[in-house]
């Protein structure tokens, strides 16, 4: 699955490559103090109908070393399928980019670690053509935090934290640190955990209960606060999102720099008169046509 939460994975890591540093710790691997990161698609599906997507892949170049990918994967239960297309994932990678290849798995309870640790091995007849062992953090090998001061020290850990302890009694007290560690962070940083939170725990009571913290600005609206722009900002994507396929499902052509207008942008009173046109417009000229003059389009264009 592919959402703006992997790409606020890869902007994280990208900016604070220090926050993985706690992660790999808790495998006793040391990851390099000084590294350079950088986001690479995550896309690997050849030239045939078979979507193959990791959840995000990174380039780390570390001042001492020579560079390697990571893949990292989110997993919520065992998935047999996962044995072939992990493998898969790695071969691929390294073969197109021609470097090493590590995979690291998050899971939510005890046996899918146990089994997500493998290795899993391809051969017959007493022989084996591959075998592969990936890097797999779960309750076991994770801690409880449940402190928003160490949560804010180690945004990373504490969000892998609160996906690992998904299912155990403690995930409110973590939800609740990491909330409150989000919230006096640089917004363009926690937003990016919000997304990726909200993507990883899906439909699940761990989930709504992180849903439930983020919304909470409700209660405290005009302020700005990190929870009232990422709640805000959803809204946003979700409204330009409909305006797009609405205008699609109408046939009317939309020119890239008209689709970059509407998804780019933030007013949520501009957004929704052009999600009433919609149904009218007989092109995206008349969409914006009424608004000439107007500085409520918060686009720039």
């Amino acid at each position: 699955m592919v959402t703006s939460a992997h790409e606020g994975m890869h902007r994280i890591f990208q900016e604070r490559p220090e926050v993985l540093s706690p992660v790999f710790g808790a495998l006793g691997i040391a990851f390099p103090e000084k590294a350079a990161v950088y986001a690479i698609g995550t896309d690997v599906t050849e030239a045939r109908p078979l979507a193959r997507h990791v959840d995000t892949v990174l380039r780390v170049g570390p001042s001492d070393g020579e560079d390697f990918l990571l893949a990292v994967e989110a997993q919520e239960r065992r998935d047999t399928k996962k044995e072939s297309s992990w493998p898969y994932y790695i071969a691929y990678l390294q073969t197109k980019y021609g470097l090493p290849v590590l995979l690291l798995v998050v899971c939510r309870d005890r046996a899918t670690t146990k089994w997500a640790t493998g290795p899993f091995s391809c051969g017959t007849r007493g022989w084996t053509a591959q075998r592969t062992y990936p890097l797999v953090v779960g309750p076991d090998n994770l801690p409880v935090i449940t402190d928003p001061r160490t949560a804010a020290e180690k945004p990373a850990m504490a969000a892998f934290s609160a996906l690992a302890h998904a299912n155990s009694p403690h995930i409110d007290a973590i939800l609740d640190a990491l909330g409150r560690a989000l919230a006096g962070m640089d917004w363009n940083a926690a937003s990016y955990f919000f997304q990726f939170m909200d993507s990883a725990l899906g439909d699940t009571p761990a989930g709504d209960k992180w849903r439930n913290i983020v919304t909470f600005v409700n209660y405290f609206p005009g302020r700005g606060t990190v929870m009232e722009k990422a709640y805000l900002e959803g809204e946003a994507k979700g409204e330009a999102n409909a305006i797009l396929r609405f205008l699609e499902a109408r046939g009317i052509p939309v020119p890239e720099e008209a689709r970059d207008r509407i998804a780019d942008c933030t007013d949520l009173d501009l957004l929704n008169r052009w999600l009433d046109r919609t149904p009218h417009v007989e092109s995206v000229d008349d969409l914006f046509a009424q608004d000439a003059g107007t500085t409520a389009d918060q686009s720039g264009v």
